[in-house]
């Protein structure tokens, strides 16, 4: 077993095609098929289903997947130690954010700083859904990920506070309330996002057994904002992801308000790569200065 064939296991789980996967590592695609049929030859098991041009993770595959990204990790961690000894700070990171809120409101700033310290560490980020964030952080993936506390399962550094809140259009009737009650959205055409803070929303809603009716589902958060600038529904979005309200649009609090806190997250800070934990460090001694304004 090679370093070699354990990063091409992890390319070709992360991108799920044999010519994608040839084509992030600058190889060929039977330079990927012999690494992965080596390294299962070596293991004994099946890593990936064949299914046309997709391959796809069997199950001893993912649990494997998080060995494998888990040596990968300490192998970069090995580097960064032995350059830190010549006064070099190098290397890679990956972290893992979970859209606009993370991605808009905190990164631009840390990455700023951290480039500014250490130039030479290059840092890869992967945007996804909160859950997806969270699975990428378990199966070492990432190192690093921005995750909605509380979650146990990491070590984490608060930076920053968000909430939920309507998105309304202007001239709809509940845009005249100061702030909104759940029950206030049932029967009321509703859109749903595909965004994390779904299990949120849905938590405030049937606190009082609201039930709207959900005509709409987006990806987007222009093709939401649209919809409700044209008075078709309304809907609920954390409050950071969000842009000013664009002409006939208008945002209101949530009645209790539904706040939430934003942190960053990994495995275990005591087993950080020197970047990693640089870059938590630098966020650590940024709280303050990233307060963000709605």
């Amino acid at each position: 077993m090679t370093f070699t064939q354990l990063e091409v296991f992890a390319a070709l789980a992360r991108v799920g095609s044999f010519s994608r996967a040839a084509g992030v590592l600058g190889i060929s695609q039977s330079g990927v098929s012999h690494a992965i049929k080596q390294l299962e030859t070596e293991l004994g098991v099946t890593l990936f289903k064949r299914e046309g041009a997709a391959a796809i993770l069997t199950e001893v595959g993912a649990r494997l997947l998080s060995r494998a990204n888990d040596i990968l990790q300490q192998k970069e961690a090995l580097q960064q130690e032995a350059d830190a000894e010549h006064g070099i700070a190098r290397g890679t990171l990956r972290i893992a954010s979970f859209g606009a809120t993370s991605s808009l409101r905190l990164l631009p700033r840390l990455l700023a700083r951290s480039q500014q310290r250490h130039p030479l560490v290059e840092v890869h980020i992967e945007e996804a859904i909160d859950s997806t964030v969270v699975q990428w952080l378990l199966e070492r993936r990432v190192e690093l990920g921005f995750v909605v506390l509380p979650d146990e399962r990491f070590d984490t550094l608060t930076l920053a506070e968000d909430e939920l809140v309507a998105v309304l259009p202007a001239a709809h009737p509940l845009a005249s309330q100061s702030a909104i009650a759940a029950m206030s959205f049932h029967g009321q055409p509703f859109i749903r996002t595909s965004a994390g803070s779904g299990p949120h929303i849905d938590a405030f809603l049937a606190s009082q057994g609201a039930s709207p009716r959900t005509l709409f589902k987006f990806e987007q958060l222009t093709s939401m904002m649209g919809f409700v600038a044209q008075g078709e529904a309304v809907t609920i979005a954390a409050r950071l992801a969000l842009p000013e309200p664009p002409a006939g649009v208008v945002y209101r609090p949530l009645k209790p308000r539904c706040r939430r806190k934003i942190a960053l997250a990994a495995l275990s800070f005591d087993k950080l790569s020197p970047a990693a934990l640089a870059f938590v460090e630098l966020a650590r001694k940024s709280r303050t200065s990233l307060t963000v304004e709605y």
